[in-house]
């Protein structure tokens, strides 16, 4: 997807008005609950730097499954609440079981916590920072 896409996708999908969040190039979302004065996407890097990589067989590696309704494909979530990574029917299959979506999902976010490769930025905060 290109960014645009990945945007408009994510602007369809999060719940609630005024959030601020953060798309990363394999399909992660970061959603920034409190964000801090300065630059969102270095938060949203932090975030996703502790808490996106997979380690199997810690809570890092666990994961569930949510069947979106007005949208093609699945959420997959992680041990942190405000980590969500998209998942295309296109890149499991239609009819793939949670197990298959939730390992493709997991492997996403791992890849997107290694890269850290922001694609947009959705800033919601009521006092936007000055550009430097």
């Amino acid at each position: 997807m290109t960014p645009a896409e990945w945007a408009a996708l994510w602007r369809r999908v999060i719940v609630g008005a005024g959030k601020s969040w953060i798309a990363f190039g394999h399909g992660t979302c970061v959603i920034v609950m409190r964000p801090r004065p300065g630059d969102l996407a270095e938060q949203a890097r932090a975030l996703l730097a502790e808490w996106g990589p997979v380690h199997v067989g810690s809570p890092a590696g666990d994961f569930g499954v949510i069947k979106l309704e007005s949208e093609p494909g699945w959420v997959v979530t992680g041990h942190h609440p405000d980590v969500l990574t998209y998942v295309a029917p296109d890149e499991v299959g239609a009819s793939a079981s949670d197990l298959v979506v939730g390992i493709c999902g997991r492997s996403k976010r791992d890849q997107d916590a290694r890269a850290l490769d922001v694609v947009h930025v959705e800033d919601q905060r009521a006092e936007r920072p000055e550009p430097t």
